[in-house]
């Protein structure tokens, strides 16, 4: 596979990193409106760019179907920022 290839995501796999992303989101109790806020929102475009081009698609999708999870995942590039946006509930 070309360095190319990796640097650019196809339409389908921009959308299924996107869905990814907003299914951790919710999982891992991430209050989307701090989230968006953050840094004025550059925080969660970075968040956003770092899914794009993780290579670790297929271990987040098996990670996502653990039913309650007690740790977060060690593989996600966004961990810390999920973190920092948790809802007080």
């Amino acid at each position: 596979m070309s360095n190319a290839r990796l640097l650019r995501s196809i339409p389908e796999q921009l959308s299924r990193r996107h869905e990814l992303m907003d299914l951790m989101m919710q999982k891992r109790g991430v209050d989307t409106y701090a989230a968006g806020h953050v840094d004025c929102g550059l925080a969660f475009l970075k968040a956003r760019a770092k899914c794009r081009y993780c290579l670790h698609e297929e271990a987040c999708r098996r990670w996502l179907t653990i039913r309650t999870p007690r740790t977060s995942p060690d593989f996600c590039p966004n961990t810390a920022f999920f973190m920092t946006c948790r809802s007080a509930d």
